[in-house]
């Protein structure tokens, strides 16, 4: 049997390797992704310049239509190589100037590399990163000499009335919105019920129009609020200039952070690092979700992955109670048994158009039409939402319970529940205080098992309500607070959207892997939780006598 010893053994090892790669590779990519990179300014032999941070390098061939194009001492550099050359990739950002954010250059391109300790990298609201210098800089409508610590202060100030910006449009204007469109569904539900002519739906449509009238009075006082922020920010300019002289200019509140890249100390340089990390984990997305924070995303995931074992645990027990304690062993349960296997391994894509067709289209639709007849044709439940999702995604891992659950409950001996029996218990109450306790570790186990797998689940949630930008988290400060109706942000989409349907692939990838670090780190710490839970119960009912 050695060699078949031998065959498991580099077998598991190979896994283990896999794994431990993969890990690692996502590990790394993912925590250097924020550490700030120097700024390299390229001279090309053609004289051009640009400036950008090295991103990668390599080895390639250049093609037939890149040689001809080359001078004699670009060709003779690259045939001293036998045929190769070495290239760059940097990220030159700008984007609203290049058009792109990444060029490669190859080595028999560049006359020089130098790091000129006069560049700063500006993180923008909008347009993304910008490589350059400050052209010129604008305080109360005065130009000023550029100084750093002057234009870091006027910058964080800037930065607050930003903040102080999006409060008032999204808080309060928000809620003004929200209690303007309560009160136009308020007329339509009471022209649909009492009609416009009568007397109960002429006075209940006043009322509504009263109020519309006094929260409209509300909103111009508070737009003429943001009104005098934003005439407020555009006193503060800036005028960002590239490395050839093209420029542009911005209020200060739109630049989100920056710093010298090449003239960074270690402290510096760690401030810039936690400091992305914090508004990676506690902020929106911005430019496509390739920058900005994913907060979002880690609340739907949560939110979508706790309501989901709140529907699948009942289910799977309740399942795998009645086929193992109460159903009769015969040839229908395992007709049944065998369709529960049979349902883990049907494809989750298959969910995903069940849960759109009768969750979110038959359900919903009738929920709409039966207690939301004032938002038709706009659909209420009868779209994607959290709910939707969360009972599709429970369908999916309601098989693993089951199994793992009835598996948990035969492993409890026979002679406990004889004896409970025999002591004048009855059946439910053996179950009850005898079997259940005793299976719970094995129950949790399958419910990790199941957590593991809906937590990374995309391709049904694409189907019934996870969306690229929510515009509103489903828990609010309006009645009834938990909106289930509402779509919602996942990381593992997320992390499908960054890397496939951005707008540049190349510029989109940091983000791809240090989201995957945080999916992955959020799945581990719900799993942890979990497993502490069935350990504790082990512990309590290891030694316990029925």
């Amino acid at each position: 049997g050695e060699p078949a010893l031998w065959a498991f053994g580099g077998a598991l090892a190979l896994g283990v390797i896999l794994i431990a790669g993969f890990l690692f590779m996502v590990t790394w990519n993912g925590i250097t992704t924020f550490w700030p990179k120097p700024i390299a300014q390229v001279e090309l032999r053609d004289g051009t310049l640009l400036a950008g941070e090295p991103t990668r390098s390599g080895r390639y061939r250049p093609g037939e239509n890149v040689l001809v194009t080359l001078s004699d001492a670009q060709r003779a550099f690259v045939e001293t190589n036998e045929g190769f050359s070495d290239r760059t990739l940097y990220k030159t950002a700008n984007y609203d100037i290049y058009g792109d954010d990444f060029r490669w250059v190859s080595d028999f391109e560049v006359a020089e590399v130098t790091y000129p300790p006069d560049y700063i990298l500006f993180e923008r609201q909008q347009w993304g990163t910008f490589v350059g210098r400050v052209g010129g800089l604008v305080i109360d409508d005065v130009p000023v000499a550029f100084d750093h610590a002057l234009m870091q202060r006027e910058q964080s100030a800037a930065r607050e009335r930003f903040r102080e910006l999006r409060r008032i449009e999204r808080g309060e204007i928000g809620a003004l919105n929200y209690r303007i469109e309560q009160e136009r569904l308020a007329i339509r539900r009471a022209e649909l019920r009492h009609g416009a002519e009568s007397e109960t739906g002429a006075a209940l449509i006043a009322e509504a129009r009263a109020k519309i009238d006094s929260y409209q009075a509300e909103f111009n006082e508070l737009q003429a609020r943001v009104n005098a922020i934003r005439a407020e920010d555009r006193r503060y300019r800036v005028t960002l200039e590239e490395v050839n002289g093209e420029s542009r200019e911005t209020e200060l509140s739109q630049i989100v952070r920056f710093y010298p890249a090449n003239a960074l100390g270690w402290s510096d340089k760690l401030g810039i690092y936690f400091s992305r990390w914090w508004e990676f984990v506690s902020t929106e997305p911005r430019e496509a979700n390739t920058q900005g924070g994913v907060l979002p995303a880690i609340f739907g995931t949560v939110a979508m992955t706790l309501l989901m074992v709140v529907f699948v645990a009942p289910f799977g027990v309740i399942t795998a109670l009645y086929l193992r304690e109460y159903a009769k062993q015969g040839r229908l349960t395992s007709i049944v048994r065998i369709s529960v296997n049979n349902l883990a391994g049907v494809p989750s894509i298959v969910y995903g158009v069940f849960g759109l067709g009768f969750f979110a289209y038959t359900m919903g639709g009738t929920i709409d039409q039966l207690f939301y007849p004032e938002s038709l044709p706009n659909p209420t439940f009868g779209k994607g939402g959290i709910l939707w999702a969360s009972l599709t995604l429970a369908l999916l891992t309601v098989p693993v319970v089951i199994v793992a659950s009835e598996e948990a409950l035969a492993a409890v001996p026979r002679s406990m529940r004889e004896g409970s029996l025999a002591c004048g218990a009855s059946k439910w109450q053996t179950i009850r205080y005898v079997v259940l306790p005793k299976a719970l570790p094995g129950i949790m186990t399958g419910m990790i098992l199941a957590m593991a797998r809906g937590a990374g689940e995309v391709a049904p949630l694409m189907l019934v309500g996870v969306v690229k930008l929510a515009p509103a988290l489903p828990i609010d400060g309006f009645y009834p607070f938990i909106h289930l109706d509402r779509s919602f942000m996942h990381l593992g989409f997320h992390i499908f959207d960054v890397g496939f349907q951005s707008r540049n692939s190349e510029a989109g990838k940091p983000m791809v892997f240090v989201t995957t670090l945080l999916l992955l780190a959020l799945i581990v710490t719900m799993n942890a939780t979990a497993i502490v839970v069935r350990n504790r119960l082990k512990r309590k009912y290891a030694g316990a006598q029925f």
